[in-house]
C-alpha cells in the first residue's frame, strides 16, 4: 500500500512532483506499543514498516476534540519540514493515514539517542573534542534553518537526535515558525522549553528572531562541558533569577530600546554583574568567548550560527572529532533516562518507608491477636467490646455517631445508664489496649448482649437459696418440737 504523495500504485497514477512519501498505517506496525516520545499535540511511536522492513518513528498528532490548534501545529510543521533538506535537520519521510480513524502520522528516521539521554548517563562523559563535534552540527543545522527563513524555538537536548554513527539531527519542529528579519511580524512569547528559554521571551518579547535559538545553543553548550543543565529554573520568575545571576541584568539602554511588555515587572532594582567566565572557568578557555556570545542578554549581540561556526572554539586544538568516531552508545533517550530517576526515587521512598515506619501486621493477624480467648474474663470481653464501639461511632459523622435508644439492643454491646456509650469517658493519658486496663471503672450495666441458659445463672442461685430456706425451717421446726 505505499505509495508517493500523488502516485497510487494500486491505480497506477504515477506523480513523481512530491518526495514525501503517504502510506497507510496498515503498512506500518507499531513495536510494543511504547510511546518514544510526546509533545503539547503529539505522541511518537517506534515502528516498522512492513514493505521496507525499517525502523521509522510515527509522529501522531492527538486531534482532541478535533483541537484547531493541533492540526494547525501538524500542518505548519510539514510545511517547515519539506522547507528544509540538511544532514543536521530531521527529514519527514513520509505521512501515514489511517482507514480506520481520521488520524495522521509523521514517518522519521528512527535515530536511537538523543542528547539529553545521552548526557544523563552516568556512563557517559563527554571529551572536548566530542563536544565540539555535537555543538557543531547543532550550529550547522541551524544555520540551514534560519538561512531558509525558519526559528526551531525549542532546541534543547531531547530534541536532538544521535544515529549510531554519531550524527546529530534536529528535530521536533512543532513549535517552529517562518520569520523574514525583513519583515517581521508579532510571534508569540511562549515557546522554548523553560530551561533553554531566553531572557527577552520571559520578559514577553513578541519581535525576535534568530537569536532565541542560539541562546538555547549556549546552553546546551555550557550543559555539555559542565555535566549538568546550568539555569535548571522551577518557574519563569526563578529561570530570569538565574539568568541575571550569571548573565547580568540587561543594560538601561537595552531597557530603553526593547520596551518590553514585562520590563516594569521584572527590571531588578539594582544591576547584576556578569560572571560568566568566573562560573565557568573550569572550561576550556577556546569555549568561553563562544559561550559570552551566545549567552549574551542582549539578542543582537548574539550574532548568527554562522559566526558562531567561525569560532575559535572550533579553530583550536583539539579539533572536533569525526561522527563516525564517536563512541557506540546502548540506545539512550530522555525518556529512559527519565524512567531511571522514577524507579530510583521510587526505590529509596519504599526503603526509606520499610526503613522509618513499624511493619504493620497483616489484617487477619491483628484480627487473631485481638479476639478475646474463651477463658478471658468478662472484663477484657467487655472492653473489647467497648472499644469497638467507640471506634465506630467515632468513624460516623456527629448526627449519625450514636445509635437512637430503640436501635440499642440490636448492637449486642454493654451499655452503659444512659444507653449510650460516651468515648470521652476513657482518660486521655491511659493507654488503650487489649490487654492493659489500668484505670477502674464503673460497673456497667449490660442492657443487652448474647441469650445466656437460665438454668446456669439466676435459676441456679435461686435453687440454692430455697434449699436452704428449707433447711432452716426444718431445724426451726425441730427446735419447736422439742421444747
Amino acid at each position: 500500500m505505499g505509495c508517493v504523495l500523488g502516485r497510487e500504485v494500486s491505480s497506477g497514477i504515477v506523480s513523481e512532483s512530491k518526495e514525501v512519501k503517504n502510506l497507510n498505517v496498515e503498512s506500518n506496525r507499531k513495536l510494543d506499543n511504547v510511546s518514544i516520545g510526546s509533545g503539547t499535540y503529539s505522541n511518537v511511536y517506534k515502528a516498522r514498516d512492513l514493505l521496507t522492513g525499517k525502523i521509522v518513528a510515527l509522529k501522531k498528532v492527538r486531534f482532541d476534540n478535533l483541537e484547531p490548534e493541533s492540526v494547525k501545529f501538524m500542518a505548519r510543521e510539514i510545511l517547515i519540514l519539506r522547507r528544509l533538506d540538511h544532514p543536521n535537520v530531521v527529514k519527514l519521510e513520509g505521512l501515514v493515514t489511517s482507514r480506520m480513524s481520521c488520524s495522521l502520522y509523521l514517518v522519521f528516521e528512527y535515530m536511537e539517542h538523543d542528547l539529553a539521554g545521552l548526557a544523563a548517563s552516568p556512563a557517559v562523559k563527554f571529551t572536548e573534542p566530542q563536544v565540539k563535534c555535537y555543538v557543531h552540527q547543532l550550529l550547522s543545522g541551524l544555520e540551514h534553518c534560519h538561512n531558509r527563513g525558519v526559528l526551531h524555538r525549542d532546541i534543547k537536548g531531547s530534541n536532538l537526535l544521535i544515529d549510531n554513527e554519531g550524527v546529530l539531527r534536529i528535530a521536533d519542529f512543532g513549535l517552529a515558525s517562518f520569520f523574514d528579519p525583513n519583515h517581521k511580524h508579532p510571534m508569540t512569547s511562549r515557546v522554548v522549553t523553560l530551561w533553554y528559554r531566553p531572557p527577552e521571551l520571559l520578559l514577553g518579547a513578541t519581535d525576535y528572531g534568530v537569536g532565541v535559538d542560539l541562546w538555547s545553543a549556549g546552553c546546551i553548550l555550557a550543559e555539555l562541558l559542565a555535566g549538568k543543565p546550568i539555569m535548571p529554573g522551577r518557574t519563569e520568575v526563578e529561570q530570569l533569577h538565574k539568568i541575571y545571576k550569571l548573565c547580568g541584568s540587561p543594560s538601561d539602554e537595552y531597557w530603553k530600546k526593547s520596551k518590553l511588555p514585562n520590563a516594569t515587572l521584572f527590571k531588578p532594582r539594582e544591576p547584576y554583574r556578569r560572571c560568566i567566565r568566573e562560573t565557568f572557568k573550569d572550561f576550556p578557555p577556546s569555549s568561553l568567548p563562544l559561550i559570552e556570545t551566545l549567552l549574551a542578554i542582549d539578542p543582537a549581540e548574539r550574532l548568527t550560527a554562522t559566526d558562531a561556526l567561525q569560532s575559535e572554539f572550533f579553530t583550536t586544538e583539539p579539533y572536533a572529532c569525526e561522527p563516525s568516531s564517536l563512541p557506540k552508545y546502548p540506545p539512550s533517550k530522555e525518556m529512559d533516562a527519565k524512567r531511571r530517576d522514577d524507579e530510583a526515587r521510587r526505590m529509596r521512598a519504599a526503603a526509606k518507608a520499610q526503613g522509618d515506619a513499624p511493619k504493620k501486621p497483616r489484617p487477619r493477624e491483628r484480627a487473631a491477636r485481638a479476639m478475646p480467648a474463651p477463658e478471658a474474663n468478662a472484663e477484657l470481653q467487655s472492653n473489647l467490646d467497648r472499644r469497638r464501639l467507640i471506634n465506630h461511632a467515632n468513624a460516623k459523622s456527629k448526627s449519625e455517631k450514636f445509635p437512637p435508644p430503640h436501635q440499642d439492643g440490636t448492637l449486642g454491646y454493654p451499655l452503659g445508664l444512659s444507653h449510650h456509650i460516651d468515648p470521652a469517658f476513657v482518660p486521655a493519658d491511659v493507654p488503650f489496649s487489649s490487654t492493659s486496663f489500668t484505670y477502674s471503672k464503673e460497673p456497667v450495666q449490660a442492657w443487652s448482649g448474647p441469650l445466656a441458659d437460665s438454668g446456669g445463672t439466676g435459676g441456679a442461685r435461686r435453687k440454692k437459696h430455697s434449699a436452704k430456706d428449707r433447711s432452716k425451717d426444718a431445724r426451726s421446726k425441730g427446735k419447736k418440737s422439742v421444747a
